[in-house]
């Protein structure tokens, strides 16, 4: 099997396909670790098919590196193109008094095992004195840490 990819008239193809493999798993799992590589191997199999020397001559391996150099800075400005800001959601106890938001899980009294949906972010909660049932209204009180103190919104 080694000795089939190796062949010299087999070589591009199988990085070519490799690149391309690497590319396709960049897709289904995006995290810039298959790309650069991916692009890489994809432009050097096109130079060792379009005649190109990238092994035993000076001039070519100099000209394999400066490539994949270039393929690796296109890759990364392509990426940060495409990719979407993941700029983190930090959300401070003290900001979420007065919030709203529902209920999830029972929420009882003395006990955070109820749950508690405030802008999309499940919180747990316990209340302030009756037994809030799930998709009841609810208003922050306080906040300790991630656990939420909550009564109900009339």
């Amino acid at each position: 099997m080694l000795e089939t990819l190796l062949n010299p008239a087999m070589f591009p193809w199988a990085l070519i396909v490799i690149g391309a493999a690497f590319l396709l798993i960049e897709t289904a799992t995006p995290g810039f670790f298959m790309a650069v590589p991916g692009t890489a191997m994809i432009i050097l199999g096109l130079m060792v098919l379009a005649g190109i020397d990238i092994f035993t001559s000076p001039i070519g391996v100099g000209i394999a590196v400066i490539a994949a150099i270039f393929a690796a800075t296109v890759s990364i400005f392509f990426y940060r193109r495409i990719s979407p800001d993941q700029t983190p959601v930090t959300t401070r106890q003290d900001t979420l008094a007065g919030k709203e938001g529902r209920v999830i899980i029972e929420v009882i009294p003395d006990a955070i095992s109820g749950k508690v949906d405030i802008s999309g972010i499940v919180w747990s909660a316990k209340s302030t004195g009756a037994v809030l049932a799930p998709g009841t209204k609810i208003q922050v009180t306080t906040a300790s840490g991630v656990h939420l103190t909550v009564e109900e919104v009339t």
